[in-house]
């Protein structure tokens, strides 16, 4: 859902504030640097980034003022002019980055946005996704594939960590559409404590020849003195660095930029073995050759807190930093005595809340995504009076989704293959490491979590050591929105991204038998599924009421605990119809697969066909969910075969805020009921005479219990 509402405008007021109280104590806040601008573009009069003589030592009156308000100020951009900005990203871990850098953009940004994001294939899949349900007013996001840039620079060998993608913003001007002027270029680990606009508004200063705008390189990296035998690649002084680039692309074109940089590598390649510092080295070395090219930037649009950085000398003078580079591979453990400070304000964009940043840009109409609209008018229809208004809400809330958090490595192709798939919630997360032991095949597992949730999950599953090294465990982030959980919704994301021709519909309070993974596709061959035939393999469920047990390792030990007392079919006394017709005295004798019949508020765990029925996502909170999902694989003719070497068993937990609200709330019941009569009517709409024998089956007084 488009958040609205005073609380969240106060929340994100509350952040600027605190941004800015930060900013003042650490830095003070009244440095005086008499503003002066030289007459023409290209150049400013007052001290860009204070040079730095090869001894390390400042002169003491170098009379430099390297601070923000001493930059010659020029007027912001029209405030609906169109911003354009491009990265290179690839893989699961710089998504997460990107994330973060565009919240922090986001929160200052008062202009419309365009992303031009060059992307491998599982950095376009995450963040296409994350986009499209993020629907944030103002900002369009256009995809290039690297795939197909890669040849244009696999020729240069790296020794940087990038790698190829490291050296892809050299092939810019001809990959962004020739009707684009200009970018804003940034990698993918940076930080906005600014609005973009006022790095935009720089563009004002270039002169008819300059066509890169660029910080000083703040380290003495390109002076070659940092070891003995230490040969950089040639540069102007200290160089420049390319975390944040300003690009005429137009001129950049006009220029033979591809020739240009083509040619310098060649030859700087004949006398150094690679680049160490990707792309940064080419640049460098072009502009050693060609100066004019140019505009320095001030220091306070790229503070570097590499490994030897000397950006303490930009930021100890400066009243306000504009962008925050963390361009040492140790990221956030790199050594600095402020960091501290640079790591908290990236804490807080990395935890902010993202729905926050759904707001509409005042006085700047845009036309809102199709999907964004038809959501609105859904939500104008709703009706205040509605007793089930919040559940009307919650059905029609968009949440933002991330897909594979966390590396994912896809499993092999195999005809017979089975992800199994749930959702949970920060309360659950301790059953992970047990799930994994006991189900050795792939997951797709959906978590509905907070923005700083999400990174308490991240650290909770780095300090695994059984959860770091499965890398077939896909973690989807759904991010929470709304008052109830919207555990249908989950289930369907979870479901699209299990990548196996058939999946284990499970829960996560569920422990599957050890072998459970080798006897479902075993089960699928020997049923010839793949054949056409519809099915739903039942796997039958158990319970514990005890915290600790002994799992089962067979069927003839779980039936001498059943005799025993130790286990119950699975809530034989809360909701015993849910289950009651996996027919379990039979289950008990059976050697081979049996069908059983579908009977009202049927709910067994299944597995079926990837491509089977979503579940319904108007049921939210807890009730009905699984109920109506086999109603629909009934309507559609799928067999229901109980497997006889089949189980799962359900551990003891506190009940879900959701449970405590049915059973407390006569209003949350009813309104349960109204979402079941409304989804009997869809049933005969769409299934005509057919749908008949639910609507009478499931006419049923008491609301169902799961």
């Amino acid at each position: 859902m488009l958040p609205r509402g005073r609380p969240r405008a106060l929340g994100a007021a509350a952040l600027l504030l605190v941004l800015i109280l930060i900013g003042f104590f650490l830095f003070g806040g009244d440095l005086e640097c008499e503003r002066r601008e030289q007459g023409g573009p290209g150049s400013f009069r007052c001290s860009l980034t204070p040079r730095v003589p090869p001894d390390g030592d400042l002169p003491a009156d170098h009379g430099g003022c390297n601070r923000s308000d001493c930059v010659p100020l020029r007027p912001l951009p029209p405030k609906c002019e169109l911003l354009h900005v491009a990265m290179v990203c690839a893989g699961h871990n710089t998504s997460r980055d990107v994330i973060t850098l565009v919240k922090s953009m986001l929160f200052f940004r008062k202009n419309p946005l365009h992303l031009h994001l060059v992307t491998d294939a599982v950095a376009r899949n995450i963040l296409e996704t994350l986009f499209h349900t993020w629907m944030v007013p103002a900002v369009r996001v256009s995809f290039y594939d690297a795939e197909e840039l890669k040849p244009q620079v696999s020729w240069i060998p790296n020794k940087h960590y990038s790698g190829l993608y490291g050296l892809m913003k050299l092939v810019l001007p001809g990959a962004l559409p020739p009707a684009l002027a200009r970018v804003i270029v940034l990698d993918t680990d940076v930080t906005f404590a600014s609005d973009i606009a006022e790095l935009w508004a720089l563009f004002a200063y270039f002169s008819d020849e300059q066509v890169i705008g660029l910080v000083e390189n703040q380290s003495d990296w390109y002076l070659g003195n940092l070891w003995r035998n230490h040969r950089p690649w040639p540069a102007l002084g200290r160089g420049f660095n390319t975390g944040v680039i300003l690009l005429r692309l137009d001129r950049l074109r006009q220029a033979g930029w591809e020739q240009m940089w083509k040619l310098t590598a060649t030859q700087e390649l004949l006398t150094l073995p690679a680049t160490s510092l990707a792309d940064q080295d080419i640049f460098n070395a072009i502009i050693k050759r060609h100066p004019g090219l140019v505009l320095p930037l001030p220091c306070i649009w790229n503070v570097q807190l590499s490994d030897h950085t000397l950006a303490e000398r930009c930021y100890s003078e400066a009243a306000d930093l504009k962008v925050i580079h963390w361009n040492s591979p140790k990221k956030l453990r790199v050594k600095n005595k402020h960091v501290e400070f640079f790591r908290n304000l990236h804490l807080t964009f990395l935890e902010y809340n993202g729905n926050l940043l759904r707001r509409e840009l005042f006085g700047c109409p845009s036309p809102p995504p199709p999907e964004a609209e038809q959501l609105q008018r859904a939500l104008a229809h709703l009706s205040e009076e509605d007793t089930c208004l919040e559940f009307r809400q919650q059905q029609l809330t968009v949440h933002r989704v991330h897909i594979t958090f966390l590396p994912h490595e896809p499993p092999p192709p195999r005809p017979h293959d089975v992800t199994l798939v749930a959702q949970l919630s920060m309360d659950r997360l301790q059953m992970l490491e047990a799930l994994c032991r006991h189900w050795p095949g792939p997951m797709s597992l959906a978590l509905y979590l907070t923005d700083a949730e999400a990174q308490q999950f991240l650290h909770f599953v780095e300090a695994s050591a059984v959860l770091s090294a499965r890398q077939d465990v896909a973690y989807h982030v759904v991010y929470r929105e709304g008052s109830l959980y919207p555990i249908n919704q989950l289930r369907n994301v979870a479901m699209a991204q299990a990548l196996t021709p058939y999946v284990f519909l499970s829960d996560i309070d569920l422990l599957p038998s050890y072998s459970l993974y080798d006897y479902l596709r075993a089960s699928i061959e020997q049923l010839e599924l793949g054949s056409g035939r519809k099915a739903a393999l039942v796997v039958p469920a158990f319970e514990t009421l005890h915290y600790h047990f002994t799992f089962p390792n067979s069927k003839a030990e779980l039936l001498a605990l059943l005799d025993a007392g130790s286990l119950y079919t699975f809530r034989s006394h809360e909701w015993p119809q849910g289950y009651a017709p996996t027919d379990y005295a039979r289950w008990r004798e059976a050697q081979a697969p049996y069908r059983v019949q579908w009977a009202a508020d049927y709910e067994p765990y299944v597995v079926v066909p990837r491509d089977c029925p979503r579940y319904d996502p108007r049921f939210v909170g807890f009730g009905w969910n699984k109920v109506a999902h086999i109603v629909e694989l009934d309507a559609q003719e799928y067999e229901l075969l109980v497997l006889p070497e089949a189980f799962t068993i359900h551990l003891p937990h506190t009940p879900s805020p959701d449970i405590s609200r049915f059973r407390s709330r006569p209003t949350y019941r009813d309104c349960l009921q109204i979402l079941k009569d409304e989804f009997h009517q869809d049933l005969s709409r769409h299934y005509g005479a057919a749908a008949l024998k639910y609507l009478t089956a499931l006419q049923q007084p008491e609301a169902p219990q799961g």
